[in-house]
C-alpha cells in the first residue's frame, strides 16, 4: 500500500463488495436461511471496524520499519479476511443449489 488513505479506501471497497454480494444474494434468494447471511454481514462489519481501528491506532513506539510492517500485516489480513467471507457466502449459495 502506498498510503494510509489508500489502505482505508481499499478496506472500505473490499468489505463493501462482500456486503453488496450478501444483500444481492438475499434479495435474489428470499427463501434461503437469512440467519447465515446475517451472520456473514455482521462479521464483515466487525471485520471492517477492526481493520479500521488497527489502521488508525498503530503502535507509535515501534520503529519506522515496525510501522510499515504493521500496515503490511493489516493489508494481508484484509485480503485473507475478505477471501474467507466470500468463501462463506459461496458455501451458503452452494447449499441453496442442492
Amino acid at each position: 500500500m502506498g498510503s494510509i488513505r489508500k489502505l482505508k479506501k481499499e478496506i472500505e471497497t473490499r468489505v463493501y463488495e462482500v456486503l453488496s454480494d450478501c444483500f444481492t444474494f438475499s434479495e435474489l434468494n428470499p427463501d434461503t436461511k437469512s440467519d447465515e447471511i446475517s451472520n456473514i454481514i455482521s462479521d464483515a462489519v466487525n471485520f471492517r471496524n477492526d481493520l479500521m481501528h488497527r489502521v488508525n491506532n498503530p503502535d507509535r513506539e515501534a520503529d519506522p520499519k515496525g510501522i510499515k510492517a504493521h500496515y503490511q500485516l493489516v493489508n494481508s489480513d484484509l485480503v485473507n479476511g475478505v477471501d474467507k467471507l466470500f468463501n462463506r457466502l459461496s458455501s451458503v449459495s452452494k447449499k441453496k443449489k442442492k
